[in-house]
């Protein structure tokens, strides 16, 4: 028989459970809004910290990061976006008059007859890509409110976190069941995980954007300078990569009638611009962190899977934060001292 107090307790969990599980729900359309919000503001902390020095005040310090930061975006956005829509358009009629079949006679001793078919199932698919890159450009036109909406909450939540985010860290501190020195340690580590990641994003798509700026230059892309430094800013956003811009230019140079700097940007883009992100970024957030390369690609692989693209950032970071627990458990049952330090006889991250 349970006991009048025991059916007490177990009621209360239940409720306790089910509060949080309806404020998961609440917040689930929404989750990566807050989580994009949260990465702009320990981004711009340093900056909202500067600015506070100047202005003395929480509030219009953090209004002035957070309008900054929009004006820059919108600009940003607004011009790609536009220029894209536009280019995008061009190309879909302009590929239209590419001859798959001459491009292939000349690169290949295929048959007419086989070059002929070839280039028209080639015909096909190019025309189905350029459809759907142009769709995927019109569904985020056509769901500009529920953007809008995310986008509010984005910066909503970037005021929020940069007015009241030393608060908030204060906070969740004392609720650390760990010892003040664990406790210590375990956030500084936190800390240095978080930094490495973020830092390896903003490296990563400097990187791929001076790679794609050599094969802009190799293969006489128009602009190539500008296009560089496009992709260089496309490339540090998470979520979006420098594919973005070099798959509509490697478009452009076949409508164009220039096959052969087509070709070579379009292996030169998908085996060394891609390349620097599948391997240079675990080898950045590696070296930072001292957690073995292999880790941080799987939890960028299973982080796409259970994140979508966002997953890049998020998977690497929570596999780190799991094996930070794991080594602090360690150091708590055997005494010793092997928090991501590289030791003689034993390192489990290498």
């Amino acid at each position: 028989m349970l006991k009048e107090d025991n059916v007490r307790d177990i009621i209360n969990y239940l409720l306790i459970i089910g509060i949080f599980i309806m404020a998961f729900l609440v917040i689930k359309p929404i989750i990566f809004a807050i989580v994009y919000g949260m990465l702009f503001a320990y981004i711009l902390y340093p900056l909202y910290k500067f600015t506070f020095k100047r202005i003395k005040s929480e509030n219009f310090s953090a209004l002035i990061v957070c309008l900054g930061i929009f004006i820059i975006l919108a600009i940003l956005f607004g011009v790609i976006l536009g220029s894209m829509f536009n280019q995008i358009i061009n190309i879909y009629f302009s590929a239209q008059k590419i001859n798959f079949a001459n491009i292939l006679q000349s690169i290949s001793p295929l048959s007419p007859e086989i070059s002929k078919n070839l280039a028209n199932s080639i015909q096909v698919s190019f025309s189905n890509l350029l459809t759907s890159y142009a769709n995927s450009i019109g569904d985020i036109i056509f769901n500009l409110p529920n953007l809008l909406l995310q986008l509010v909450v984005v910066f909503l939540i970037l005021f929020y976190s940069l007015r009241d985010g030393s608060q908030a860290f204060k906070y969740l501190r004392s609720l650390s069941p760990m010892k003040k020195d664990i406790r210590a340690r375990f956030f500084q580590h936190f800390k240095d995980i978080t930094n490495s990641v973020l830092i390896g994003q903003i490296v990563v798509g400097i990187i791929q954007g001076i790679v794609a700026g050599i094969g802009y230059f190799i293969f006489g892309v128009p602009n190539a300078l500008l296009m560089t430094m496009v992709t260089m800013i496309i490339g540090v956003i998470p979520i979006i990569g420098p594919w973005l811009v070099w798959i509509p230019i490697d478009i452009y140079l076949f409508s164009i009638d220039r096959t052969g700097a087509g070709l070579g940007l379009f292996i030169y883009g998908l085996f060394l611009i891609n390349w620097v992100d599948t391997i240079i970024r675990p080898m950045i957030v590696s070296r930072r962190t001292q957690i073995n390369p292999a880790i941080v690609l799987i939890g960028m692989i299973g982080g796409i899977y259970v994140f979508g693209i966002l997953g890049l950032i998020i998977g690497p970071l929570i596999l780190a934060y799991v094996i930070l627990i794991v080594e602090l458990y360690r150091k708590k049952s055997y005494g010793d001292d092997i928090i991501f330090k590289k030791i003689k006889d034993y390192n489990p991250f290498r």
